[in-house]
């Protein structure tokens, strides 16, 4: 018969999983508590949660959840990061601090929505530009022909009205002497 706090448990979990945008599974083996606190810490900062899992509580929560796929992350010392706006904010939070503190956390694999996914494309997944700054680009490119067709427009105006003051000009010295 299973307790109240493990029912709680896999019913944490699995509201997380069905609210997540992305989750990527650790193996936290080596990590000190004031590393543990400090990945926490720099994960809540970027809208990350960390959760340490215990395995066949992640299972049920993951078949509840309609999430099969983490089952096949979840082995030995695990750790969970679920990210809920950008989905590539949690597999940047995770390989910025492994990068800033050389912690020997290991990265496992992720799901992406229901898509599962290997550790090399976590890895690629942290490498990409973040949502905000994909948009800014997209937008630029957006905007640079409307920019090049004002200046082809305006250049021949640009042009009339050069000439123009340089008559004027002229006329103004030729006045002058």
């Amino acid at each position: 018969m299973p307790t109240d706090q493990k029912v709680k448990d896999v019913e944490d979990i699995q509201k997380l999983l069905e609210t997540c945008t992305a989750a990527i599974s650790t193996d936290y083996t080596g990590l000190k508590v004031d590393a543990m606190t400090a990945l926490r810490r720099a994960l809540r900062q970027r809208g990350v949660t960390f959760r340490v899992v215990k395995n066949r509580i992640t299972y049920l929560a993951a078949d509840a959840a309609g999430k099969p796929a983490v089952k096949e992350m979840v082995q030995g010392p695990t750790g969970i990061a679920f990210g809920f706006e950008d989905p590539v904010e949690p597999a940047k939070a995770l390989a910025d601090f492994v990068t800033s503190t050389r912690a020997p956390l290991r990265i496992r694999g992720g799901i992406l929505g229901d898509r599962a996914l290997s550790a090399g494309e976590v890895a690629s997944l942290a490498a990409l530009p973040s949502k905000d700054q994909l948009i800014a680009n997209f937008l630029g490119q957006l905007q640079a022909p409307i920019t090049s067709l004002a200046y082809v427009l305006n250049a021949p105006v640009a042009s009339l009205a050069r000439v123009i003051q340089r008559h004027i000009e002229q006329a103004d010295r030729q006045d002058g002497d």
